[in-house]
């Protein structure tokens, strides 16, 4: 075997190992619920997209006018 060889089956292993575990509880003491972080970038990203399309719209509504 080469010195670099990796065993493919190695991977498949852990891949599986990390599928058929449960999911970890999360612990009492962290809020289920973000109430800043996540959910305030998911948020401008939305509204990132929303104003896209409008300026797209915008534009074709122009280019027809």
């Amino acid at each position: 075997m080469a010195e670099n060889y990796e065993d493919p089956a190695g991977s498949t292993q852990m891949f599986r190992a990390f599928v058929e575990t449960p999911a970890a509880q999360a612990p009492s003491n962290v809020s289920v619920h973000r109430s800043g972080g996540g959910n305030s970038r998911t948020g401008l990203i939305a509204a990132g997209a929303v104003v896209a399309l409008l300026v797209v719209v915008a534009v074709v509504w122009l280019a027809v006018k």
